[in-house]
Protein backbone atom coordinates (compact mmCIF):
# COMPACT_ATOMS: atom_id res chain seq x y z
CA UNK A 1 0.00 0.00 0.00
CA UNK A 2 1.47 3.54 -0.75
CA UNK A 3 2.21 5.73 1.59
CA UNK A 4 2.02 9.34 1.37
CA UNK A 5 4.56 11.95 1.90
CA UNK A 6 3.47 14.49 4.36
CA UNK A 7 4.34 18.41 5.25
CA UNK A 8 4.07 19.40 8.83
CA UNK A 9 3.58 23.20 8.95
CA UNK A 10 4.26 23.82 12.94
CA UNK A 11 5.76 22.22 15.57
CA UNK A 12 3.75 23.68 18.30
CA UNK A 13 1.30 21.44 21.01
CA UNK A 14 -0.52 20.49 17.68
CA UNK A 15 1.35 19.85 14.99
CA UNK A 16 3.88 18.56 17.76
CA UNK A 17 1.61 16.43 19.69
CA UNK A 18 -1.53 15.79 18.28
CA UNK A 19 -0.73 15.48 14.50
CA UNK A 20 2.79 14.63 15.05
CA UNK A 21 1.62 12.03 18.04
CA UNK A 22 -0.01 10.13 15.66
CA UNK A 23 2.13 10.03 12.63
CA UNK A 24 4.84 8.69 15.60
CA UNK A 25 2.76 5.99 16.72
CA UNK A 26 1.44 2.24 15.61
CA UNK A 27 -1.81 3.65 13.95
CA UNK A 28 0.00 5.32 11.51
CA UNK A 29 0.60 2.75 8.37
CA UNK A 30 -0.25 4.83 5.90
CA UNK A 31 2.09 8.34 6.09
CA UNK A 32 5.85 9.46 5.97
CA UNK A 33 6.91 12.51 7.65
CA UNK A 34 9.37 14.15 4.96
CA UNK A 35 8.92 17.32 5.58
CA UNK A 36 8.70 19.71 8.65
CA UNK A 37 8.64 23.87 8.73
CA UNK A 38 8.73 26.01 11.67
CA UNK A 39 10.37 29.03 12.47
CA UNK A 40 12.13 27.94 15.58
CA UNK A 41 15.60 26.85 15.51
CA UNK A 42 15.22 24.71 18.29
CA UNK A 43 11.73 23.02 16.83
CA UNK A 44 12.86 22.16 13.52
CA UNK A 45 16.17 20.90 15.56
CA UNK A 46 13.72 18.30 17.64
CA UNK A 47 11.80 17.42 14.37
CA UNK A 48 14.91 15.75 12.58
CA UNK A 49 15.21 13.58 15.27
CA UNK A 50 11.46 12.38 15.90
CA UNK A 51 11.37 11.93 12.12
CA UNK A 52 14.74 10.76 11.21
CA UNK A 53 15.61 11.51 7.42
CA UNK A 54 13.17 14.52 7.30
CA UNK A 55 13.85 17.31 6.15
CA UNK A 56 13.30 21.00 8.03
CA UNK A 57 12.98 24.19 6.82
CA UNK A 58 12.09 27.66 8.53
CA UNK A 59 9.47 29.07 5.50
CA UNK A 60 6.55 27.57 4.54
CA UNK A 61 7.01 28.63 1.05
CA UNK A 62 10.40 26.18 0.76
CA UNK A 63 7.39 23.92 0.14
CA UNK A 64 5.93 24.99 -2.77
CA UNK A 65 8.45 23.61 -5.47
CA UNK A 66 8.38 20.85 -3.91
CA UNK A 67 6.54 17.74 -6.32
CA UNK A 68 6.99 14.77 -3.35
CA UNK A 69 4.67 16.47 -1.04
CA UNK A 70 0.96 14.50 -1.04
CA UNK A 71 -0.52 16.20 2.33
CA UNK A 72 0.53 19.28 3.78
CA UNK A 73 -0.49 19.78 7.55
CA UNK A 74 -1.17 23.08 8.06
CA UNK A 75 -0.81 23.91 12.30
CA UNK A 76 0.41 26.94 12.48
CA UNK A 77 -1.19 29.79 14.24
CA UNK A 78 -4.89 29.98 14.17
CA UNK A 79 -4.95 33.76 11.92
CA UNK A 80 -2.48 31.96 9.53
CA UNK A 81 -5.05 29.01 8.70
CA UNK A 82 -6.46 31.12 5.90
CA UNK A 83 -3.41 32.55 4.13
CA UNK A 84 -0.57 29.66 4.07
CA UNK A 85 -3.99 27.20 3.25
CA UNK A 86 -4.70 29.29 0.10
CA UNK A 87 -1.19 29.56 -0.92
CA UNK A 88 -1.11 25.88 -0.65
CA UNK A 89 -4.19 24.98 -2.62
CA UNK A 90 -3.36 27.14 -5.72
CA UNK A 91 -0.20 25.47 -5.74
CA UNK A 92 -2.04 22.36 -6.03
CA UNK A 93 -1.29 21.00 -2.66
CA UNK A 94 -3.24 18.62 -0.65
CA UNK A 95 -4.13 20.15 2.40
CA UNK A 96 -5.56 19.40 5.68
CA UNK A 97 -5.63 22.87 8.07
CA UNK A 98 -6.39 22.67 11.48
CA UNK A 99 -9.41 24.17 13.20
CA UNK A 100 -10.35 26.57 13.28
CA UNK A 101 -10.97 26.48 9.67
CA UNK A 102 -11.07 30.89 8.73
CA UNK A 103 -11.57 33.68 10.99
CA UNK A 104 -14.89 34.36 8.33
CA UNK A 105 -17.43 32.02 6.65
CA UNK A 106 -15.81 34.09 3.44
CA UNK A 107 -12.82 32.78 4.03
CA UNK A 108 -13.73 28.99 4.21
CA UNK A 109 -16.18 29.32 1.36
CA UNK A 110 -13.35 30.88 -0.64
CA UNK A 111 -10.44 28.33 -0.02
CA UNK A 112 -13.28 25.38 -0.70
CA UNK A 113 -14.11 27.06 -4.15
CA UNK A 114 -10.37 26.96 -4.88
CA UNK A 115 -9.62 23.36 -3.66
CA UNK A 116 -12.50 22.27 -6.19
CA UNK A 117 -10.78 24.66 -9.32
CA UNK A 118 -7.51 23.05 -8.21
CA UNK A 119 -8.64 19.30 -8.06
CA UNK A 120 -7.14 18.67 -4.68
CA UNK A 121 -8.31 17.42 -1.16
CA UNK A 122 -9.13 19.88 1.36
CA UNK A 123 -9.88 18.82 4.76
CA UNK A 124 -10.03 20.37 8.11
CA UNK A 125 -8.92 18.91 11.56
CA UNK A 126 -12.34 18.27 13.04
CA UNK A 127 -11.89 14.71 14.53
CA UNK A 128 -14.34 15.55 17.16
CA UNK A 129 -16.83 14.15 14.84
CA UNK A 130 -15.14 11.01 14.93
CA UNK A 131 -14.88 10.27 18.53
CA UNK A 132 -16.16 7.40 20.20
CA UNK A 133 -18.08 9.39 22.69
CA UNK A 134 -19.60 11.56 20.48
CA UNK A 135 -20.85 9.17 17.64
CA UNK A 136 -22.90 6.70 20.77
CA UNK A 137 -24.50 10.07 22.04
CA UNK A 138 -25.43 10.42 18.53
CA UNK A 139 -26.69 7.34 17.72
CA UNK A 140 -28.27 7.17 20.66
CA UNK A 141 -30.59 10.38 19.90
CA UNK A 142 -31.44 8.68 17.22
CA UNK A 143 -32.55 5.44 17.83
CA UNK A 144 -35.72 7.31 19.72
CA UNK A 145 -34.06 5.32 23.22
CA UNK A 146 -34.53 8.53 25.00
CA UNK A 147 -37.81 9.75 23.20
CA UNK A 148 -38.48 13.30 22.32
CA UNK A 149 -35.54 15.05 22.72
CA UNK A 150 -36.02 18.32 23.93
CA UNK A 151 -32.51 19.56 24.84
CA UNK A 152 -28.89 18.71 24.16
CA UNK A 153 -26.55 20.57 26.28
CA UNK A 154 -22.55 20.85 25.90
CA UNK A 155 -20.25 22.19 28.29
CA UNK A 156 -16.82 22.55 27.70
CA UNK A 157 -15.95 24.18 30.88
CA UNK A 158 -12.91 23.93 33.71
CA UNK A 159 -11.52 26.62 36.36
CA UNK A 160 -8.26 27.85 34.61
CA UNK A 161 -6.69 30.76 33.18
CA UNK A 162 -4.58 31.76 30.60
CA UNK A 163 -2.01 33.90 29.40
CA UNK A 164 -0.91 32.59 25.80
CA UNK A 165 -0.94 33.39 22.07
CA UNK A 166 -4.65 31.65 22.38
CA UNK A 167 -6.36 35.06 24.64
CA UNK A 168 -5.90 37.68 21.77
CA UNK A 169 -8.62 38.63 19.44
CA UNK A 170 -5.75 39.53 16.57
CA UNK A 171 -4.53 36.23 16.68
CA UNK A 172 -8.17 34.65 15.93
CA UNK A 173 -7.98 33.24 19.30
CA UNK A 174 -10.35 32.86 22.30
CA UNK A 175 -12.89 30.03 23.21
CA UNK A 176 -15.08 30.13 20.45
CA UNK A 177 -12.18 30.06 18.04
CA UNK A 178 -9.89 27.96 19.68
CA UNK A 179 -12.52 25.37 21.82
CA UNK A 180 -15.98 26.16 20.39
CA UNK A 181 -15.15 24.20 17.21
CA UNK A 182 -15.70 20.99 19.19
CA UNK A 183 -19.04 22.16 20.97
CA UNK A 184 -20.46 23.60 17.96
CA UNK A 185 -19.69 21.46 15.25
CA UNK A 186 -21.25 18.75 17.84
CA UNK A 187 -24.55 20.84 18.04
CA UNK A 188 -25.02 21.49 14.34
CA UNK A 189 -24.29 17.75 14.04
CA UNK A 190 -27.15 16.90 16.61
CA UNK A 191 -29.17 19.55 14.49
CA UNK A 192 -27.90 17.47 11.39
CA UNK A 193 -26.31 20.75 10.05
CA UNK A 194 -29.88 22.26 9.38
CA UNK A 195 -29.44 24.56 7.00
CA UNK A 196 -32.38 26.53 9.22
CA UNK A 197 -30.61 26.47 12.40
CA UNK A 198 -29.64 29.72 14.11
CA UNK A 199 -27.90 31.40 16.97
CA UNK A 200 -30.91 32.15 19.00
CA UNK A 201 -29.06 33.79 22.28
CA UNK A 202 -25.28 34.51 22.50
CA UNK A 203 -23.13 36.11 24.93
CA UNK A 204 -19.29 36.43 25.07
CA UNK A 205 -17.21 37.72 27.84
CA UNK A 206 -13.65 37.78 29.51
CA UNK A 207 -13.27 36.20 33.15
CA UNK A 208 -10.02 34.70 33.98
CA UNK A 209 -8.34 35.69 30.46
CA UNK A 210 -4.80 37.77 30.39
CA UNK A 211 -5.79 38.74 27.07
CA UNK A 212 -8.70 40.59 25.66
CA UNK A 213 -10.33 37.31 23.86
CA UNK A 214 -13.21 35.34 25.03
CA UNK A 215 -13.05 32.69 27.54
CA UNK A 216 -16.49 32.45 28.55
CA UNK A 217 -19.59 31.41 26.05
CA UNK A 218 -22.90 30.81 25.84
CA UNK A 219 -24.63 30.39 22.80
CA UNK A 220 -27.88 28.51 22.12
CA UNK A 221 -28.96 27.00 18.53
CA UNK A 222 -32.25 26.02 17.50
CA UNK A 223 -34.05 24.57 14.17
CA UNK A 224 -37.21 23.60 13.25
CA UNK A 225 -38.79 20.32 15.12
CA UNK A 226 -35.31 20.09 16.49
CA UNK A 227 -33.85 20.10 20.46
CA UNK A 228 -32.51 23.20 21.68
CA UNK A 229 -28.69 22.99 22.09
CA UNK A 230 -26.96 24.88 24.55
CA UNK A 231 -23.85 25.29 24.39
CA UNK A 232 -21.42 26.79 26.96
CA UNK A 233 -17.56 27.51 27.13
CA UNK A 234 -16.12 28.75 30.39
CA UNK A 235 -13.04 29.28 32.23
CA UNK A 236 -14.71 30.06 35.64
CA UNK A 237 -16.77 26.69 36.11
CA UNK A 238 -15.18 23.87 38.26
CA UNK A 239 -18.32 22.05 38.94
CA UNK A 240 -19.71 20.99 35.41
CA UNK A 241 -19.24 17.29 35.32
CA UNK A 242 -20.12 16.81 31.63
CA UNK A 243 -19.61 17.25 28.24
CA UNK A 244 -22.57 16.37 26.68
CA UNK A 245 -26.07 16.05 28.47
CA UNK A 246 -29.19 15.00 26.38
CA UNK A 247 -32.70 15.68 28.00
CA UNK A 248 -35.38 13.86 26.30
CA UNK A 249 -39.12 12.53 26.72
CA UNK A 250 -37.90 8.91 28.30
CA UNK A 251 -34.54 9.86 29.73
CA UNK A 252 -31.19 11.71 30.18
CA UNK A 253 -28.21 11.04 29.03
CA UNK A 254 -24.66 12.41 30.63
CA UNK A 255 -21.19 11.63 28.72
CA UNK A 256 -17.14 12.66 29.11
CA UNK A 257 -14.89 11.64 26.11
CA UNK A 258 -14.30 8.72 28.84
CA UNK A 259 -17.21 7.36 29.57
CA UNK A 260 -20.87 7.72 29.43
CA UNK A 261 -24.42 7.05 32.21
CA UNK A 262 -27.83 7.14 30.56
CA UNK A 263 -31.25 6.87 32.94
CA UNK A 264 -34.36 5.91 31.42
CA UNK A 265 -37.39 4.55 31.18
CA UNK A 266 -39.13 1.72 28.74
CA UNK A 267 -42.62 1.87 27.19
CA UNK A 268 -44.84 -0.27 28.92
CA UNK A 269 -43.44 -0.62 32.07
CA UNK A 270 -44.99 2.84 33.41
CA UNK A 271 -48.87 3.01 32.43
CA UNK A 272 -50.29 6.61 31.76
CA UNK A 273 -51.62 8.66 34.62
CA UNK A 274 -54.95 10.33 34.49
CA UNK A 275 -55.20 13.74 35.33
CA UNK A 276 -56.76 14.56 39.01
CA UNK A 277 -58.00 18.04 38.87
CA UNK A 278 -59.07 17.78 42.45
CA UNK A 279 -56.40 18.08 45.39
CA UNK A 280 -54.81 14.65 45.88
CA UNK A 281 -55.57 13.32 49.33
CA UNK A 282 -54.36 10.11 51.53
CA UNK A 283 -56.78 7.16 52.84
CA UNK A 284 -57.31 9.76 55.92
CA UNK A 285 -57.91 13.24 53.67
CA UNK A 286 -54.60 14.58 54.31
CA UNK A 287 -53.04 16.33 51.81
CA UNK A 288 -49.92 14.71 49.78
CA UNK A 289 -47.59 15.69 47.12
CA UNK A 290 -48.06 14.29 43.80
CA UNK A 291 -44.68 11.67 43.38
CA UNK A 292 -43.98 8.18 41.93
CA UNK A 293 -41.24 5.71 41.82
CA UNK A 294 -40.89 5.27 37.76
CA UNK A 295 -39.54 2.21 36.46
CA UNK A 296 -36.45 3.02 35.50
CA UNK A 297 -33.21 1.60 33.91
CA UNK A 298 -29.40 2.85 34.33
CA UNK A 299 -26.36 1.69 32.87
CA UNK A 300 -23.12 3.40 31.91
CA UNK A 301 -19.97 2.19 29.95
CA UNK A 302 -16.08 3.31 29.56
CA UNK A 303 -15.73 4.33 25.42
CA UNK A 304 -12.60 2.72 23.44
CA UNK A 305 -10.39 5.78 22.77
CA UNK A 306 -10.77 9.69 22.75
CA UNK A 307 -10.95 12.55 19.55
CA UNK A 308 -6.99 12.60 20.47
CA UNK A 309 -6.11 8.77 19.62
CA UNK A 310 -9.14 6.75 17.98
CA UNK A 311 -10.71 10.11 16.25
CA UNK A 312 -7.61 11.52 14.55
CA UNK A 313 -6.33 8.09 13.72
CA UNK A 314 -9.81 8.09 11.95
CA UNK A 315 -9.60 10.98 10.29
CA UNK A 316 -6.22 11.00 8.91
CA UNK A 317 -8.11 7.17 7.47
CA UNK A 318 -10.70 9.28 5.75
CA UNK A 319 -7.67 11.66 4.15
CA UNK A 320 -5.73 8.84 2.97
CA UNK A 321 -9.07 7.14 0.93
CA UNK A 322 -9.70 10.45 -0.40
CA UNK A 323 -6.19 11.01 -1.36
CA UNK A 324 -5.35 7.94 -2.99
CA UNK A 325 -9.22 6.61 -3.90
CA UNK A 326 -11.52 9.57 -4.15
CA UNK A 327 -13.49 8.13 -1.40
CA UNK A 328 -16.11 11.04 0.28
CA UNK A 329 -15.41 11.60 3.54
CA UNK A 330 -18.08 11.77 6.46
CA UNK A 331 -16.49 15.06 8.28
CA UNK A 332 -16.39 17.67 5.37
CA UNK A 333 -15.29 21.46 5.15
CA UNK A 334 -18.72 22.68 4.61
CA UNK A 335 -19.41 21.51 7.90
CA UNK A 336 -16.28 23.17 9.65
CA UNK A 337 -17.93 26.32 7.49
CA UNK A 338 -20.76 25.81 9.11
CA UNK A 339 -19.05 26.00 12.42
CA UNK A 340 -17.16 29.14 11.67
CA UNK A 341 -20.74 30.67 10.53
CA UNK A 342 -22.10 30.07 13.80
CA UNK A 343 -18.37 31.48 15.61
CA UNK A 344 -18.39 34.82 13.06
CA UNK A 345 -22.30 35.34 14.34
CA UNK A 346 -21.27 35.26 17.67
CA UNK A 347 -18.58 37.49 18.07
CA UNK A 348 -20.76 39.88 15.72
CA UNK A 349 -22.90 39.87 18.37
CA UNK A 350 -21.15 40.40 21.27
CA UNK A 351 -17.88 42.38 20.06
CA UNK A 352 -15.63 42.71 22.48
CA UNK A 353 -13.05 45.73 23.02
CA UNK A 354 -9.25 44.94 21.59
CA UNK A 355 -6.51 45.66 23.78
CA UNK A 356 -3.35 44.43 21.77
Amino acid sequence: MKKLNVAIIGQGRSGKDIHGRFFRSEDNTHYTVKYVVDADAFRRGVAEEIYPGCRTFARYEELFALDDVDLVVNASYSEMHYPITKELLLRGKNVLVEKPFGRSRYECDELMKIAKEQGVTLAVFQQTFLAPFYEFVYDTVKSGKLGEVKQIGIRYNGFARRWDWQTLQKKCAGSTYNTGPHPIGMGLGFLDFDPNAKVVYSRLDTALTSGDADDFAKILLAAPNKPLIDIEISSIDAYSGYNIKVQGTKGTLKAIPASYEMTYIVEGENPDRPVIEESLKDGNGNPIYCGESLVKHVEGEAFNGTAFDIGTARMYDQIYYKITEGRPMTVTPEMAAAVISVIETVHAENPLPLKY
